[in-house]
């Protein structure tokens, strides 16, 4: 009996790891990836080559969302290539950010990229940090 139910544990224990796996780390919408590509004709380098996104331990619920230049793709960064621009997502976000959608809302109010997280458990009242 125990040694059915540990097969059956270790079969969907398989089954959720490869669906990860198969999982995009990060989905980026037609608006951000738009909105990219203007910041990056911007800035006339010829250097850069997409846009980092990473975390940093700031705000009140200790997560916030970074974005840089990228000019450079770590060994274990991921990138991610939408409507003809790259998106290096670091290396240590990477288990945070699995199945973000990036997107660019631009409106009477803010003019901002929004990542809908389905990790993100809690965030604080400006909405500038998460915890997950």
């Amino acid at each position: 009996m125990f040694a059915a139910a540990s097969r059956h544990l270790a079969a969907a224990a398989s089954n959720a790891v490869s669906s990860m796996a198969n999982q995009a780390v990060m989905t980026v919408t037609p608006a951000a990836a738009s909105r990219i590509k203007d910041l990056m004709s911007e800035k006339h380098d010829s250097s850069i080559i997409g846009l980092r996104v990473g975390l940093a331990k700031k705000g009140c619920e200790n997560m916030s969302y970074t974005m840089n230049y990228a000019r450079e793709i770590g060994k274990l960064d991921e990138v991610v290539e939408s409507e003809g621009v790259k998106v290096v997502v670091d290396s240590n976000a990477l288990m945070y950010l699995i199945g973000t959608e990036m997107d660019y809302v631009d409106n009477d109010l803010a003019s901002e990229f929004v990542f809908n997280n389905p990790n993100q458990k809690s965030s604080c009242g400006c909405g500038k940090s998460f915890s997950v």
